[in-house]
């Protein structure tokens, strides 16, 4: 007889982190398939540890956690709303269950939320690039610095109103003897393809 879990009814699952978080969970949705908890920046971390431990839920393993900015978002006005999201996908491999969990940082000028590295240690890396690329700041996090940009890079390149050019280039000075940032010189321009229409093109008449 096969040992591997029976994966969960997600209705089922969802009753069952809602009974779990409680007050904690702002909203469950399930969609697709998939169940997406959101919960309020101070609830966060004590959600995140009820998600780990009680009986029915035994998320283990964080297995993503990534930034998202509403700056801008399809044709949905997002005004009034937070700008800036983190989110993360939990899996119980004794369970055989997922959760996305979604948690909007309560200010945009400095985005905070508390960081779960204390509950998942793979937390750490996840954390920084989210820092990194959104300037998402994880309170707790020990080692909170870059990750895949350079020490001397200016703001945060995934932010939705980052200039494509970033802001400044760098070269190798050989007079200096060393790498200099200097302002970008690319000019800004939108490219339009041309359209060539030829007789006979493809062989069609």
């Amino acid at each position: 007889m096969s040992t591997e879990s029976v994966a969960i009814d997600p209705q089922l699952l969802k009753d069952r982190i809602a009974a779990a978080l409680g007050e904690r969970a702002r909203g469950i949705s399930l969609a697709l398939g998939e169940i997406t908890v959101t919960v309020d920046a101070a609830s966060y971390l004590a959600a995140m540890q009820v998600l780990r431990d009680a009986p029915d839920c035994r998320f283990e393993q964080l297995i993503d956690l990534c930034g998202v900015d509403y700056f801008s978002y399809g044709n949905e006005a997002w005004q009034g709303r937070p700008r800036f999201c983190v989110v993360s996908h939990l899996l119980s491999v004794s369970l055989n269950q997922r959760v996305r969990v979604k948690v909007f940082c309560p200010d945009d000028g400095l985005p905070v939320v508390p960081s779960v590295y204390a509950l998942w240690n793979s937390a750490n890396w996840f954390e920084r690039e989210a820092f990194d690329l959104y300037g998402i700041v994880f309170e707790g996090h020990p080692d909170l610095r870059r990750i895949l940009t350079d020490y001397g890079f200016i703001g945060h390149p995934f932010r939705k109103d980052f200039p494509l050019t970033g802001h400044v280039e760098m070269r190798y000075d050989a007079q200096m003897q060393r790498v200099v940032y200097q302002p970008v010189t690319i000019e800004q321009r939108e490219i339009t393809p041309r359209i060539v229409r030829e007789d006979n093109y493809g062989g069609l008449h």
